[in-house]
Order: structure tokens, then C-alpha cells, then sequence
């Protein structure tokens, strides 16, 4: 990891130690666009190729049988089914309160406006597959869009030929039946498209390689195509800590983040030299006892352990890069709560790893990534869901607003506008 004094923090070493390593997607998009074409052109036939020449499928039917299903859910073990069942409640108790109210507001006498929250009727979750089985991504978007209601859920993730149990099972528990052994860009334009025996939605969310999140994009930016979560960055954890802090705890958290893979990043900002000298100690110590050792180099060589003067300028620092995941491992921790201004998800105190968050704490992980935790925040129920208004006027009630309408339309030289109005009054 790089070692970088901040102890005094000047306008470019903020700008240098909050940047971002540059990803050139013209590469990955110009791929993702003509896979998107094919299937356009083509349908499940490109579908199915694709899945073969990426993914070595090898299945005759892309949508997982009942029978599939079913016999999936008698292989997995009891403790993977409890752990599973454990983070389901969690993430169900955090994400029921997430519900927004329908309201109805008298603006004035005889004007009746209301908001009504409506779930998407048809939306598709993407769940990466290859080195990683990831069944806490299937509750982290199957719960928010169970609560919310949607009449249609679908689930797509790679696969040769059969799905991880722990994946249909996470699957079964948030309602979902629709599972389809695709991934990649082509299932993501399977998802925004259609194909033939696949309807398309009106959603997608999820995470994924570079490939599928260049497909997220373009997609989105087709008239034809369909709206997404959130464009998705490589994962991203920043830890302050001060000189209370356990090295052990904060080395252990960041090699957590580095699995993910080598485009992750991680940054320490630390008051403390000796913890940032201990927590190097620590990582080599670590990374030993673990299996994904190439990953985990890979990450680190982008990663920074940073020297500040103070926990003011930690957060200084943090706010600015604004990271997906933060760790505040400080002594009262709780008490510099107010001090976050821009971060996905925030985990408080050495008993907060980022892994609970990851699994079974009951707070989402699909969080911002990419600094976009500036304008916005995870993955939540009104994801989910979308806001209609509605209004209702009396005729006192247009007539109190007739003035103010005809106004505005004649400095907007809306003559239309203002005529709908005295059509009415005028009568």
C-alpha cells in the first residue's frame, strides 16, 4: 500500500489522495454495445451464444424448472439454510420501515394534491456469478423488492449449468420464482429487451463485472431499453482510525474489501503512525491465512495508508472522496456520527466490521460507488417503487387559481395554457 503523510493536508495532496485510479471503459462498452446489438437482432439465439462462448453454458432451457428448484433447496445444508434465514430477518426488520406513505395535502380550499408510491410492476435483479456465490446480493435486492410489492421479479446470474443452491434458496425466500442461468452483458440486454419465453422489465439492479455494468449504461440510455439502480464501480472501503484503534480489526477490514478484487481500493486515514506501522505489520500477517492472495495484492497496490493531523482532516479527506463503505474505528466513535456528510454506508466502532454489513446486519450493500455517494445513496424499497402524483381542483378551487395560472402562462407566452383555464371559469 502506498504511505502518504497528510500531516499537512494542501489542496493537492486532498485532490491526490481522493482521486480515483481512471478506468478506460471505451473498451468494455464497445464490447457490451455489440453483444447488446446481437441480441437485439437476434434474441435468445445470441443469448444462448454468448452464454456458451463466456460462461461455457452448456443448459438446455435458460429458465431454471420448478423441479430444479426444488431439488436445490434439498442440497443445501441446514447451517447455510439458518445462516441465510438469519440475515433474511435482519434485512427484512431494516428495509419494512423503508415503505414510503401515500399523503393527500389542501394546498388551498378546493386544490387536493396527493402522492401515491406504486411498486415498478417488473423488475430484473443481476447477481454476478464466477469466483464468488453470492446469495446475501439475492436478499439484499429481493427483500426491498418484495416489500415494495413488484408483481414481477426476475433473477438472472451466470451459470454452466447449475445455480448455487445458496442463490435459489435466497431466491425462494424472497418470493422469486423467474431464475434464469444468464449472465453477462447478454443477460442484462435480455433483461432490457426481451427475448423470446423472457418478457422484458422495466428495471434492472445489480452488480457486476465491467461488462455488465457498460450494458447497465447503455440500456439505460436507450429509449428501447430499460431504467437501472445506479451505474457500479469496483467495491471501495475508507477506515479512519485513531490511536485506539485494534491493528488487528483494521487490517482484517481492509483485506475484507481487497478480495473483492484488484480494481477495489482501500485507504486508511489515521492519526496515528504507529497504528498505520502496525496495521502494515498486520497485513502481510493476514494475507498469509487467506485464499484469494491475488486479489488481494492486486487491491493493495492501489491502496493508501494515509498519515493525517487530525480526525478533522480524516473527514475532510473522507467526505471528499466520499466512499462507498467508512469505518469509523475512534474513540467515541458514535459521537462524530454528524460529521459524515458523503459515504454509502457507515460502520461505528471496532465491533462494526464491514462484513456485517455485507451479510447480515440488515442495512443494504448495494451502495454508490465511484464518488456518486455525493448525490445518492443504496439500494432501498422506493428502488422499488415510483411516486405518482394526482390532484383534484373544485371549480372554487380553479377559480382561486385562475389568476396565478393565466399570469404565469402569459409571461411563459403560453396562450394554450391559460385558454385551458378560462375555458372552464369563463363559462
Amino acid at each position: 500500500m502506498k504511505i502518504i503523510d497528510a500531516t499537512k493536508l494542501t489542496k493537492d495532496l486532498l485532490e491526490e489522495i481522493t482521486t480515483r485510479s481512471g478506468l478506460d471503459n471505451s473498451s468494455s462498452r464497445e464490447t457490451a454495445e455489440a453483444i447488446i446489438s446481437e441480441v437485439k437482432r437476434d434474441g435468445l439465439e445470441a443469448v444462448i451464444q454468448y452464454a456458451q462462448k463466456f460462461d461455457g453454458y452448456k443448459r438446455g432451457n435458460i429458465r431454471l424448472s420448478d423441479a430444479e428448484i426444488a431439488d436445490a433447496l434439498t442440497e443445501l445444508d441446514t447451517r447455510s439454510k439458518n445462516a441465510i434465514n438469519h440475515a433474511f430477518k435482519n434485512i427484512l426488520a431494516f428495509h419494512k420501515p423503508q415503505k414510503p406513505v401515500d399523503y393527500t395535502v389542501e394546498t388551498q380550499e378546493g386544490v387536493f394534491c396527493e402522492r401515491r408510491f406504486i411498486p415498478i410492476e417488473n423488475v430484473g435483479l443481476y447477481i454476478p456469478g464466477g469466483s464468488a456465490v453470492l446469495p446475501s446480493t439475492v436478499l439484499m435486492l429481493g427483500v426491498p423488492a418484495m416489500i415494495a410489492g413488484c408483481k414481477r421479479i426476475v433473477l438472472v446470474t451466470p451459470a454452466s449449468e447449475k445455480i448455487e443452491p445458496a442463490v435459489i434458496y435466497a431466491a425462494t425466500l424472497c418470493g422469486i420464482s423467474e431464475i434464469y442461468a444468464i449472465g453477462g452483458a447478454q443477460a442484462i440486454a435480455m433483461l432490457a429487451y426481451g427475448v423470446k419465453g423472457v418478457e422484458k422489465v422495466d428495471k434492472i439492479f445489480g452488480p457486476g463485472n465491467q461488462f455488465v455494468t457498460a450494458a447497465k449504461m447503455v440500456v439505460s440510455t436507450d429509449g428501447l431499453g430499460c431504467m437501472i439502480d445506479m451505474p457500479t464501480g469496483p467495491s471501495e472501503l475508507l477506515i479512519i482510525a485513531d490511536d485506539t484503534a485494534n491493528p488487528g480489526f483494521v487490517a482484517s477490514d481492509l483485506l475484507s474489501q481487497a478480495e473483492h478484487g484488484v480494481d477495489s481500493q482501500t485507504i486508511l486515514l489515521s492519526t496515528s503512525q504507529k497504528v498505520i506501522n502496525e496495521v502494515e505489520k498486520e497485513l502481510v500477517k493476514q494475507i498469509s491465512l487467506l485464499s484469494r492472495k491475488k486479489e488481494i495484492e492486486g487491491c493493495l497496490l492501489n491502496s493508501k495508508l494515509v498519515l493525517v493531523a487530525n480526525i478533522e482532516d480524516a473527514f475532510t479527506i473522507s467526505n471528499k472522496y466520499a466512499p462507498e463503505h467508512l469505518i469509523i474505528n475512534t474513540e467515541n466513535a458514535r459521537l462524530l456520527k454528524g460529521k459524515v456528510i458523503n459515504a454509502g454506508s457507515v460502520f461505528i466502532g471496532q465491533w462494526s466490521p464491514e462484513s456485517a454489513g455485507d451479510y447480515a446486519s440488515g442495512t443494504n450493500h448495494s451502495l454508490p460507488t465511484s464518488g456518486y455517494a455525493r448525490a445518492t445513496g443504496g439500494v432501498a424499497v422506493e428502488s422499488f417503487m415510483k411516486g405518482i402524483t394526482f390532484q383534484e381542483l373544485s371549480r372554487g378551487g380553479l377559480e382561486g387559481l385562475a389568476d396565478t395560472i393565466i399570469t404565469l402562462a402569459k409571461i411563459e407566452k403560453l396562450d394554450a395554457h391559460a385558454s385551458a383555464v378560462k375555458q372552464r371559469i369563463l363559462q
